[in-house]
């Protein structure tokens, strides 16, 4: 996985304790929040910490990807000089980030000096964050003026960059929220202000990211917000991956709003159902293992002998957020093991599907298998043998031949199952005189069971 977690954090300077001088007890939720986070990034190891800033360089129409070699920073602007941070930046990512951003269109610029110098919107999360990961090095992104939709798409390409190059990463959405919550604030007090924070909270506390994007621009300037667009950034690199949402803190003691909040992927569950489901885990690999690098991968050592002893027909099935991505099969086996079967299909299901155009590596991390295993079909002599929810069936007619597996959501009769396994293979649902089969199904998914098909 390549977020392995993605925090949505404020970056109020004075609760590095140097600068607030005590004056951070007053927003202590937000600091406990912070140790928090800090904590569960320890657990989490990550290679690379990832961090959105707004006050990264900002551009109207580009994005900042950093490209140096090395970060610097301390809170000198702000009348501390203790404290300084110095870590790598992770340069093989980084430019990995940029040439998908330009693949799919998205202007990205950044310095390739030796050095540059951190903002205090990444500073104060890695000075939390930091100790936690002494070893990750750092990845710094810039918001711009560019759609949220672009945002997001960013969002997209620095997981997909993640992946590719095998990083566990921390993503840090850093970014306040409004600006206008109180008279006396920096900004005083717009009644978009509560407002504003009230509908991002909910968003955040429910992990309703596509609720991030509906906001007016209008009003998102009257409240004079600050991280929304991190948090768009945020949202596309979790794209696809369940999540566990936790909001962990909000407060506005000084008129701005400071959230934190949690988001841990619940996909590593998946994946750890999908390997103790050896089948679903061999149709991930021959996916995922395809698409990355347009081979075949090679059988794996040590499966288990229901896979490299016997042969059967397969049918390898993959879902996007509940919806049918690629689907390919056979009725009975036509390689040397159901291993090979697998693997055979679980390609032509990611590139030959017709209905589908090829995956792509940006979209591996959304994906769910399932794999159905085919008993050698029986001849029946009419419908009245057949079962929608226990049995697959076949319909041929001449050199036609249709088939629809078991227990799919939407048929429920006989009727109905087999005017689709007709139409699947160009004979008109009225014909009747068509020969039968059916077949019994076990489906693995990634509940890391194996089960009939009937349940």
């Amino acid at each position: 996985m390549p977020i392995v977690a993605a925090y949505a954090v404020p970056h109020p300077p004075l609760i590095v304790p140097a600068v607030g001088r005590g004056e951070e007890r007053a927003i202590q939720a937000t600091i406990d929040a912070y140790e928090e986070i800090a904590r569960r990034i320890a657990a989490h190891a990550p290679d690379v910490l990832v961090v959105c800033s707004p006050h990264a360089p900002l551009y109207r129409d580009c994005f900042f990807v950093s490209g140096a070699q090395r970060a610097c920073g301390d809170m000198s602007r702000f009348g501390v000089r203790d404290g300084a941070l110095s870590l790598p930046y992770d340069v093989e990512l980084s430019a990995e980030i940029r040439r998908r951003a330009g693949a799919y269109g998205i202007p990205v610029t950044g310095p390739h000096e030796p050095e540059d110098q951190l903002d205090h919107a990444t500073y104060v999360p890695l000075h939390f964050f930091l100790p936690a990961a002494p070893d990750a090095r750092l990845v710094r992104v810039g918001l711009s003026w560019l759609a949220p939709a672009d945002h997001r798409a960013l969002g997209r390409c620095i997981a997909g960059a993640a992946d590719a190059l095998g990083r566990r990463c921390v993503f840090v959405a850093s970014g306040d929220l409004s600006h206008k919550l109180k008279p006396d604030g920096p900004h005083g007090f717009a009644e978009e202000g509560p407002a504003f924070d009230a509908q991002v909270i909910a968003c955040l506390a429910a992990g309703d990211f596509e609720g991030l994007f509906g906001f007016d621009e209008a009003f998102c300037a009257a409240a004079a917000e600050c991280g929304l667009r991190s948090f768009q950034m945020m949202a596309g690199a979790l794209e696809g991956v369940p999540c566990d949402a936790e909001l962990l803190s909000y407060e506005g003691p000084f008129g701005v709003g400071y959230a934190v909040a949690a988001f841990e992927p619940a996909k590593q569950q998946d994946e750890e159902a999908a390997a103790a489901d050896p089948v679903v885990a061999l149709a991930r690999a021959s996916v995922e293992g395809f698409v990355r690098t347009g081979r075949p991968i090679a059988l794996p050592e040590r499966l288990p002998d229901e896979l490299t002893r016997r042969r059967a027909g397969a049918f390898v099935s993959l879902h996007m957020r509940g919806e049918l991505r690629g689907c390919i099969g056979t009725i009975g086996p036509t390689q040397d093991s159901l291993a090979a079967e697998i693997v055979r299909n679980g390609v032509l299901a990611a590139s030959e599907d017709p209905r589908f155009a090829p995956v792509r590596p940006d979209e591996l991390d959304a994906l769910s298998y399932s794999v159905d295993v085919l008993a050698p079909p029986e001849p029946v002599a009419d419908a009245s043998a057949l079962d929608p929810q226990r049995f697959g069936v076949i319909v041929e007619k001449g050199w036609r031949r249709g088939l629809l597996l078991p227990n799919l959501e939407g048929v429920d009769t006989v009727e109905q199952q087999l005017a689709i396994a007709k139409r699947k293979a160009g004979i008109s649902p009225d014909d009747a005189d068509v020969s039968l089969q059916r077949f019994e199904v076990v489906r693995h998914t990634a509940g890391g069971k194996a089960h009939d098909a009937r349940a």
